[in-house]
């Protein structure tokens, strides 16, 4: 039995209980996939004795492979595997240092737990995403997450600077940025690790122009491998390429993550627009007043808010009646059939409030004068907590409240041009409005025109499984079209691999298979997600529940 030869090999727990099994088989995806085994590696020893065994039994036994899991918060399929998952939250769950300016962590550490660590410093990882209260350390990094501070601070990506990664050869192995000599160090190891150095600049370098020019023209992209940002000539920094891989290249142990020093105030500008014919032209005038954050959501997610308004008290702090008082706005609003199409929060922040004071009102003057939209400037934390708690909790709020439909993320995640908007959302909301009976919300990033649709779907009905590759078929048309990516945060994971010669073309795809190669060549870390993927195989794992 599989448990039992893995338990024979490693420290750590091992279970194969059905009630595990069943736990893992999801993710907050539209997939089910059970594994054979969960493994709880207690350090770095069990996780390289792990990937050698495999790696020896791999020819005998072409089914072995291994998935490394965090919080299981992934909306893409991407830490859910039919052999072997290791979840790292139960051992591998230290801050091991916060430093000035940078911390170190394992990967099994939950972002809300590091969070309190770095601002009992002074400092925070901003690249957070709206799940920050349920993801850990490892899914950030592997899915290279973003979130509301991206628009001013970027992506994950930007604050890794060095990783811990045991690859397919079973040692551990540091990466981080190189200069030219110390690359030239690095491809004279006789090793395996040498061996990755030697091969990965030989494709880089041959495919340099080719590479540069694939890389998305979007702000913000989870799509594929990210070749194009490893070497410029000057530098060579594998973790650039292991960042956003969804631990298909190797294990993450250890994560070394540089930190900002977080303004000391902020306050929120909240623009209710009416109609969305003017989104991008308003967009681009609240961006010239450099908002630290600027998020959106629709209609539906308001009625959603209001409706299960208990549910978001319990995410609020303070005196249930006063904030039952807060929300009457809203719920008059939707008594009078007045609801906005969309309410837009720009965040401002500084170290003053005169600062922020005066940004805000020469942008609220701009947006009413220029848009006729109704607009509300907070002036307290507690004020702005309900427009945050709405906007980051609307898609727990679909999971929990949707009977027997299922939240259904698949075409959730796209990115165009803020200048692309108004021809964006119409196509996208015509697209989705064909499928009748189908309700859906839309939230996003709006300063980076990225948007997530989350759909909600019957997977009773066959029909409506069916839909998924017909309608992801027609929005990522509609996204490529535009120059923009698939996905931006979510990553590919199940759910999008099959797409990505889609948005990339055949030579390209190519090259994240021979990467894919040069890391794991007997494909033993996280099959079908980034190469490989196989959409026949995803349809079949969609949940029927």
């Amino acid at each position: 039995m599989l448990s039992d030869e893995i338990k024979n090999i490693i420290s750590g727990d091992v279970t194969s209980a059905e009630p595990d099994l069943a736990r893992y088989s999801r993710d907050a995806s539209v997939f089910v996939v059970k594994p054979q085994v969960v493994v709880y590696p207690k350090g770095s020893e069990d996780v390289k004795k792990l990937v050698s065994w495999v790696t020896g039994q791999k020819s005998g036994r072409p089914e072995l492979s291994l998935t490394a899991r965090s919080a299981g918060t992934d909306m893409s399929g991407g830490p859910l595997n039919d052999s072997v998952i290791l979840d790292f939250t139960k051992y591998f769950n230290h801050i091991l240092e916060v430093g000035d300016g940078y911390a170190v962590t394992e990967p099994g550490v939950y972002y809300r737990d590091f969070e309190k660590a770095t601002l009992a410093k002074g400092f925070l990882l901003p690249s957070y995403p709206a799940s920050r209260d349920i993801c850990a350390m490892g899914g950030i990094v592997s899915n290279n997450s973003g979130g509301e501070k991206s628009l001013r601070y970027g992506k994950t990506e930007k604050f890794v600077k060095e990783l811990s990664v045991v690859l397919s050869d079973g040692n551990e192995y540091i990466f981080h940025a190189l200069t030219l000599q110390q690359l030239e160090e690095k491809k004279s190891r006789q090793t395996f690790e040498g061996q990755v150095y030697r091969q990965m600049l030989e494709l880089l370098e041959n495919n340099y122009d080719a590479i540069q020019a694939a890389k998305p023209d979007v702000s913000k992209n989870s799509a594929g491998y990210y070749l194009w940002n490893v070497w410029d000539r000057q530098t060579f920094d594998l973790t650039k390429l292991l960042v956003g891989s969804q631990g298909t290249l190797g294990l993450v142990t250890k994560i070394k993550l540089d930190l900002i020093r977080p303004k000391k105030y902020s306050k929120l500008l909240v623009i209710f627009l009416n109609d969305l014919g003017p989104l991008g032209d308003l967009v681009t005038a609240v961006m010239k007043y450099k908002p630290e954050s600027f998020e959106s959501y629709d209609d539906q997610t308001l009625k959603l808010a209001i409706r299960f308004f208990p549910d978001l008290l319990k995410k609020m702090k303070g005196n249930a009646i006063s904030l039952f008082f807060k929300f009457i706005p809203e719920a008059w609003m939707m008594l009078t059939g007045g609801l906005p199409k969309l309410v837009l929060i720009a965040e401002f922040t500084g170290d003053t409030e005169a600062d922020i004071d005066r940004i805000l009102n020469e942008a609220q003057t701009a947006v009413r004068s220029q848009f006729r939209a109704k607009t509300h400037i907070t002036h307290t934390a507690a004020e702005a907590e309900k427009y945050w708690v709405i906007r980051r909790e609307s898609f727990s709020l679909l999971r929990k409240h949707v009977g027997t439909k299922h939240t259904a993320p698949f075409i959730d995640d796209v990115i165009v041009h803020v200048d692309q908007l108004p021809q964006f959302l119409p196509k996208l909301n015509e697209l989705v409005g064909q499928y009748k009976g189908l309700t859906y919300t839309i939230a996003g990033h709006a300063g980076d025109a990225n948007f997530h649709i989350i759909p909600l779907m019957d997977f009773h009905n066959k029909a409506n499984r069916e839909a998924i590759p017909e309608l992801s078929e027609k929005v990522y048309d509609l996204v490529i079209g535009l120059h923009g990516s698939i996905t931006a945060e979510h990553n590919d994971g199940l759910i999008r691999t099959p797409y990505l010669e889609k948005m990339y073309g055949a030579p390209i795809c190519a090259l994240f298979k021979k990467t894919k190669q040069i890391f794991d060549p007997q494909d033993i870390f996280n099959p079908r997600k980034k190469v490989g993927g196989d959409m026949q195989y995803a349809m079949s794992h969609i949940s029927q529940d």
